[in-house]
This record gives C-alpha cells, structure tokens and sequence, in this order.
C-alpha cells in the first residue's frame, strides 16, 4: 500500500504500449467499494473477489496492478508463478506522507498498521518477484521509466 502500484502502472504500461488494469478498480467497477465490502461482507470475501479480478487481468497483455494483499491467495500465487511480477518497495516514511489511511480498511490505527503488514508479507512479495524497485524518493516518472527499460531488455 503506498508504493505506488497505480500511478507508476499506467507510465510502465503506456512506455509498453499495452493495456493497463488496476485489480481493485476491476473491483470497485463491479462489486462496489472496497471499505463496504471489507465491511459488510469481510476481508476473505473481497479476497475472493480480487483473486478472480486478478485471474481476468492477468488472462490479457497487460501491465497490472494488484492489491497489496492479493497475494495472500493461493490461487493468485499459482496464477504469478507465471508472470512476470515487478515488486515496488517504499519506506514507512515515504507511505506516511502519501496515503490518507481513514480511507484504507487495514489501516485503520494508522501506518502502524501498515508497517505490520508490510512484514507480514515482505517474504511472500519478494518469493513471486523478479525485480524489485524502490519507490521511496525518485520521481513515479524516473522509476516507471526505469521499469519499462527493464522490461523492454527482457522482450
């Protein structure tokens, strides 16, 4: 949460020229908001549901944009197994000065809560990545321009 995902997503796919989706707005589109959903229906239900918004976009070309916990479904650690998974690192300092955490259901306490969970899943993210890029401090425009050179050198 905060690395980035989005913004830096939409520059990679654009230098690519591919498609770009954003799995919790394949969500959102469909199910309604993420908050509701973790509300009214649980975490493990939305879980569901992202897991099959991840299976559609990764079923296209595309640059895609996952949740930071989709992940933490089975199906959806098969399913990048055979991918190719870029992983955004950024610093509690750098998330902090970013995100507005009322409106993030697991952040709730504030970026405790995210720091939390950024190493309950670190190993989990880094075992499917096979790059790894920091977010902290460059420009999204250096890093997104950075990733899509990485990219284009493994084409």
């Amino acid at each position: 949460m905060g690395a980035g995902k989005t913004r830096i997503g939409r520059r990679v796919a654009k230098a690519l020229d591919v498609r770009f989706l954003d799995t919790d707005k394949m969500v959102v589109a469909e199910h309604g908001q993420i908050a509701e959903i973790f509300e009214t229906r649980g975490e493990a239900a939305f879980r569901d549901l992202e897991r099959d918004a991840v299976a559609e976009a990764l079923s296209e070309r595309a640059v895609v944009s996952l949740g930071g916990g989709a992940v933490l479904h089975e199906d959806t650690q098969r399913a990048l197994a055979h991918t190719t998974v870029v992983f955004l690192t950024v610093t509690a300092e750098a998330v902090a000065a970013r995100i507005n955490t009322s409106k993030r259901p697991l952040l709730k306490n504030g970026t405790g809560d995210w720091q939390r969970i950024y190493d309950e899943r670190r190993t989990l993210y880094e075992s499917l990545a096979v790059a790894t890029f920091d977010t902290s401090n460059e420009p999204i425009e250096r890093i997104a321009a950075n990733i899509a050179i990485w990219a284009k050198g493994r084409a």
